[in-house]
């Protein structure tokens, strides 16, 4: 892939990844959800694997690309990867705060761009085939740019209430514009931010109760359960300790008023003067109730060293690192608390004998529900060490992980925090955003970084899942193929003829389409590729336009065939729509590609860039060249006529062709539509007389009619002109064109059959075989009659075009029942379809190799040395592919077919073989020619 101008390897995992963060730009997404989507693991732990693969991403695409929410996951920040959005980011109509007044704007600035296009073609003499579809296409374009933006706002509100429908409060909608549509999206994301502090509230505030209440039952369960056994003896000292954690719920009860406010975001802090010493002996009395199988060393220094603070708060502090070290001893270990005073400030540690934290997840355990349970096993419910941050930031102290003294080992937390905190308890301070529960925790809070939905483009949303966007990245090279295919086409085709220009712009074009294609290197791709390149050589070969132009149809069909490698009849058609609706899906990545060129983010820069340098070349250009003769004369030599007509048609031709390679075919190949995914499975009948009963009759309606022309045959011409009034000619005529479609029928039913009956059997197969087969055998006998038809009625009338490639396309269909029972010996012909577009191709290739118009003029002069009729003004109205054949009769009845005319001579872009012959044989014969129009045998037209 490409970032910027440099060319970045990525491996298959890397690349996976940036794909899945880019199907969601701004949006957070959890190293769980990555493990689920980029490796498959779902449920599965293995942060360390995302961490490791989303540093080396960074390396190559760009440190600030990919952005880090801690606890939460990454996001990639809109405007890097591919920018699936795909619309440009240009949004002209933004300022406009009434929606009516911008659609009014935008059907005027469509319908006046339209009309001056128009205009233009209609001036310059541009043909209206080629001047309505340019003139719609960039109406549709500039229509495009100014409404970019308009509904996108409420799509992204269906996709976000969506989601906040299933608990995710953090999404949020693009409000850029001013009208009705902006004020409620802005209103949509208050909304929205309102609805997420309430379910954060409610989670966090079950999430901090449930932890704080745990600590203080534990002990008076495990008290009371020695007083009960009589392990303990009801003493008062005993009881004062049941009595202290009775109260100390009582004052956690009393808290949840202070809680309210933490949910909200907010704390009070009660200042008083703390002896440090019997703050530290009292957490460790309390911790002893626990009953864990740990020492505690108390040191304290200076002995009676007193600071500034919460009371109650330090010691939810100081009672949390000690659960948490005493959790993660082993059995016997000892837990330090140190405290002294270290500058202006006084430090507190606690330090356990147990595995220790990596230093890679120390900085995740200060998060809530940070347990390390995939790194340590774990423990507790994750949120002490994230309280225990909130009491040193509440008292403005910092609080980490430091590393064991040398010799040592096991987990060292150390706080730092000043003698005097700066906050009283009328100033509040923000509590810290909670992380994003792993799963399984007991409150799974959504992540509070707010986040943009991933809404579809319009495109997205209406092409669905047969053509999905697959997130393309930009390729400037191959819009600027595209664009030099048109520029090509404009400098070179106009005003010239079918010829060696047309066949350069073709090459051309198939040269970008091929280049730019997924499959370049798949067989069957390049198979179509050159059979394309065969079936352009017929400009430059033919004169003939109607064979030049059957060619270049067939040509574009199996080029658009090729890029999407089909493989079904049903494929073939989608291909063929797919060519124009490419322009509408390929929308997004124009945009993409559009982006690579101007740069992120700069496209409303350089739009207003480029107006502004026209309307100051025009206006000061326009003063000068008024002012100065000598200057006038200049500008008139840069700049060209607007008004003429050259300009008018190289404009026209080149916007229509540069458009028809980039919008179809260019994004054709780079993302084909998965033509074959939406075909079913045959589903076979329950009884064999439901398909079987229908072939058999139509096999007999084909027996009573070859038996009918057994008759015709056996009985004579006289007996059919006695029993129908007919003559032969007209008898054979009458039917050939039911013949050829009941042909084309005999594929559909053969195809049907095979798709409904069952092959479970070998009586199955075999009436397959036999009842198929005889109505395959059958049909070849009705193409010998179709084509015996055809033969003698061109004997009584004559060869014509229309009669030669009705010829070759019934001989077409034989060839496709020969293949059809080819197939049937097997049961299996899943490659029939590709049989018969390659055999069609080659058939057209070889009507156009045997030179038709010459093959037909050879037939008809044939007819007239035996008949003496012949109708020379079709001779004469055939191309000069022709003249070579005509060119041999004696000069008088030559002058008959061919009238030689001024023509002139054509430029090196415009040779044709069959001109060229042409040209030759009328430079001879100039002087003595003189055409006739009294000729014998001239037949009625």
């Amino acid at each position: 892939m490409w970032s910027g101008d440099d060319e970045v390897h990525l491996t298959p995992t890397e690349f996976d990844l940036l794909l899945c963060l880019a199907g969601s730009p701004g949006v957070v997404l959890t190293r769980e959800r990555l493990l689920a989507e980029v490796w498959g693991w779902p449920g599965a732990s293995g942060t360390r694997t995302v961490d490791s693969h989303v540093k080396a991403l960074r390396a190559k695409i760009g440190a600030d690309r990919v952005r880090t929410v801690h606890g939460v996951g990454y996001a990639l920040e809109p405007g890097a990867g591919d920018e699936r959005g795909g619309a440009m980011s240009i949004r002209a109509l933004d300022p406009v705060r009434s929606v009516k007044v911008k659609l009014g704007l935008l059907v005027g600035a469509s319908v006046t761009l339209a009309s001056v296009i128009a205009t233009i073609g209609s001036a310059g003499g541009v043909p209206i085939w080629l001047g309505i579809p340019v003139t719609i296409a960039l109406a549709l374009a500039v229509t495009q740019l100014l409404a970019v933006g308009m509904t996108s706002p409420l799509r992204e509100m269906t996709v976000a209430a969506r989601r906040m429908a299933t608990g995710d409060h953090s999404v949020r909608v693009t409000a850029t514009s001013r009208d009705e549509v902006g004020e409620l999206a802005q209103a949509f994301n208050r909304m929205a931010e309102e609805l997420a502090g309430v379910d954060r509230q409610r989670r966090e505030l079950v999430a901090n109760v449930s932890h704080e209440l745990r600590t203080p039952l534990t002990a008076l369960c495990a008290l009371l359960e020695n007083l009960a056994d009589g392990v303990a003896d009801p003493d008062p000292g005993t009881l004062r300790a049941a009595l202290d954690q009775g109260e100390r719920m009582t004052d956690l009860v009393t808290d949840l008023l202070d809680l309210s406010r933490v949910d909200a975001g907010k704390a009070p802090l009660a200042r008083e003067t703390v002896e440090v010493r019997p703050l530290l002996e009292a957490a460790v009395a309390e911790s002893r109730v626990g009953g864990r199988d740990v020492r505690y060393v108390v040191q304290v220094s200076p002995p009676d060293l007193t600071v500034e603070g919460d009371p109650a708060r330090l010691r939810q502090l100081v009672a949390n690192l000690l659960d948490n070290a005493s959790r993660h001893s082993p059995p016997g270990g000892t837990v330090t608390i140190q405290a002294g005073a270290v500058d202006d400030r006084w430090r507190l540690e606690v330090a356990d004998e147990g595995p220790g934290v990596a230093p890679s997840n120390r900085e995740r355990a200060f998060e809530r529900f940070g347990t390390l349970r995939d790194v340590d096993g774990g423990g507790g419910t994750g949120l002490g060490l994230a309280i225990a941050r909130w009491v040193t930031d509440l008292h403005d102290g910092t609080i980490g992980f430091a590393d064991p003294e040398p010799g040592e080992f096991g987990a060292r937390v150390r706080a730092d925090l000043p003698f005097a905190p700066t906050r009283s308890r009328q100033e509040e301070i923000p509590v810290p955003e909670p992380a994003a529960a792993p799963v399984g925790s007991p409150a799974t809070a959504p992540p509070s970084i707010p986040s943009r939905a991933a809404v579809p483009s319009l495109t997205d949303t209406a092409f669905g899942d047969f053509w999905p966007d697959r997130a393309v990245p930009g390729n400037v090279p191959v819009l600027l193929g595209a664009l030099g295919v048109g520029v090509l086409a404009g400098v070179v085709l106009p005003f010239r003829g079918l010829g060696l220009a047309m066949f350069l712009v073709l090459v051309a074009a198939g040269g970008v389409l091929l280049a730019a294609s997924r499959h370049r290197r798949d067989p069957f791709t390049l198979t179509c590729a050159v059979l394309c390149l065969a079936l352009s050589a017929t400009v430059v070969i033919r004169d003939a336009e109607w064979i030049v132009l059957l060619c270049l149809l067939a040509g574009a069909g199996l080029r658009a065939v090729g890029l999407i490698r089909g493989r079904s009849v049903p494929s073939f058609l989608l291909a063929v729509l797919a060519w124009p609706l490419a322009g509408l899906r390929g929308m997004p990545w124009l945009g993409r590609t559009a982006r690579m060129i101007t740069g992120l983010g700069s496209g409303a820069a350089l739009l207003r860039t480029a107006v502004w340098s026209v309307l100051g070349i025009t206006v000061f250009a326009l003063l000068f060249a008024s002012a100065d003769a000598l200057f006038a004369e200049w500008v008139g030599a840069l700049v060209p006529d607007l008004g003429s007509a050259d300009l008018a048609v190289r404009a026209f031709v080149a916007v229509g062709i540069g458009g028809i390679v980039l919008a179809g075919g260019a994004y054709l190949a780079l993302n084909p539509p998965g033509t074959d995914r939406g075909e079913r499975a045959a589903r076979p009948v329950a009884h064999r007389f439901e398909w079987l009963a229908p072939v058999l009759i139509v096999d007999a309606v084909f027996i009573v009619f070859l038996v009918a022309q057994a008759t015709v045959i056996f009985g004579g011409h006289d007996y059919l002109e006695r029993t129908t009034g007919l003559t032969y000619a007209e008898y054979v005529h009458q039917g050939f064109g039911q013949l050829t479609v009941a042909t084309a029928l005999t594929l559909l039913v053969v195809w049907a059959a095979t798709r409904k009956a069952r092959r479970e059997t070998s009586a199955d197969r075999a009436w397959i075989r036999v009842s198929l087969g005889l109505l395959c055998a059958l049909t070849l006998v009705v193409v010998a009659s179709a084509l015996y038809r055809m033969h003698v009625y061109q004997d009584a009338y004559g060869f014509t075009r229309m009669r030669l490639l009705v010829d070759v396309f019934e001989g077409w269909l034989g060839v496709l029942v020969l293949a059809t029972m080819a197939g049937g010996v097997t049961l299996r012909a899943a490659w029939l379809p590709r049989f018969g577009l390659f055999s069609g191709v080659a058939l057209l290739l070889g009507l156009a190799a045997i030179n038709p118009d010459a093959w037909i003029a050879r037939q008809n002069l044939d007819r007239y040395e035996a008949t003496g009729a012949v109708d020379w003004h079709y001779l004469g109205d055939l191309s000069d592919d022709a003249l070579p054949v005509l060119a041999t009769l004696p000069q008088h009845l030559a002058e008959c077919a061919l009238a030689i005319d001024d023509r002139e001579r054509d430029d090196w872009l415009e040779w044709n073989l069959g001109r060229s012959q042409a040209r030759a044989f009328i430079e001879t014969h100039a002087d003595d020619w003189q055409y006739r129009e009294e000729c014998p045998g001239q037949t009625s037209r």
